[in-house]
């Protein structure tokens, strides 16, 4: 029987790649595989670009090539995961401080000035005992801020660290896909 050898180019690419899900496994990685890893950790910055391509580039490469490589399904998830953690956490800093901001600021509006259909205006505009409540909310914000940023060098170093075939896994991810 005729066994065929694997492309030369995939051949001198190919590297171990030892899975952070079960220590054990031990897979070959190619070029191929290495680049759409890349490809996959990249897509997420589409979010910038198309609403929502920073989830739909990633399943859709994902299904294509899940069953055929463990490498690029591991990846996949772990960007996955990374992308809807995130979202977990900025959904509940804004949960937090919107109703902070609104706290501070209907504190000064007068009760019978929302009741009746007077035009009503900020007079008087103290934040003396609002400062907790304000302060939260700008916390909350300053949090999401440092979130977006880190977001976009993590997803950086991430596509540089799978192009090398390397293990990364994004900090403080839940894994919701595993």
């Amino acid at each position: 029987m005729h066994k065929r050898l694997p492309h030369a180019s995939n051949l001198v690419n190919q590297v171990e790649f030892q899975s952070s899900i079960n220590q054990n496994q031990v897979f070959m990685v190619t070029q191929s595989e290495k680049n759409t890893a890349t490809f996959i950790h990249l897509s997420l910055l589409t979010k910038y670009f198309i609403p929502f391509g920073n989830y739909l580039f990633p399943i859709i490469l994902w299904n294509l090539k899940k069953d055929k490589a463990a490498y690029i399904d591991q990846n996949a998830k772990q960007a996955l995961n990374y992308q809807l953690s995130l979202l977990l956490y900025v959904v509940i800093l804004i949960i937090v401080a919107i109703p902070c901001f609104f706290a501070s600021i209907l504190q000064n509006i007068s009760f019978n000035t929302l009741i009746t259909d007077n035009d009503f205006s900020i007079t008087n505009l103290n934040l003396g005992g609002n400062t907790g409540f304000l302060i939260t909310g700008i916390i909350a914000l300053l949090i999401i801020v440092v979130i977006k940023i880190t977001e976009f060098f993590f997803i950086i170093y991430a596509a540089v660290k799978t192009s090398n075939a390397e293990n990364f896994n994004y900090p403080l991810t839940i894994n919701f896909i595993k």
